[in-house]
């Protein structure tokens, strides 16, 4: 990525997030945009992280978490946050394999369920 800076407006657009959203990361300190006047605008390091919420997003991490992963780096160090990485990681996808096994029963119950109420219809 060049080093050019993104508005406020390209940045929405870039990560199809909502004003609101953006705002809101801004607040909770997941994005320090530079400021010019009311103006904001976002350089690389603002854009990785960015890309970096979203990908925590989509693997369902709390934005809390993502938070505190991206202060490890600044305080610590790539190598520390990369084994705290692995370790959130590790509990996500536990608790992601716990939800897929919930939606497993879910769905073969509710095809049971399905069948019962066809069986149903057809004896009346």
């Amino acid at each position: 990525m060049s080093d050019a800076r993104l508005s406020f407006k390209e940045m929405c657009a870039e990560f199809d997030v909502t004003p609101r959203t953006l705002r809101y990361y801004e607040y909770i300190e997941l994005l320090q945009p530079d400021r010019e006047g009311r103006s904001r605008f976002y350089g690389p390091r603002e854009v990785a992280r960015m890309k970096l919420i979203m990908r925590g997003r989509r693997f369902g991490f709390q934005l809390e978490e993502v938070r505190q992963w991206l202060m490890v780096y600044e305080h610590e160090g790539t190598k520390t946050q990369l084994q705290t990485f692995v370790e959130m990681a590790d509990r996500q996808m536990k608790t992601l394999e716990e939800q897929r096994q919930q939606l497993t029963e879910a769905m073969d119950e509710l095809a049971e369920l399905r069948a019962e109420t066809l069986r149903l219809i057809d004896k009346a």
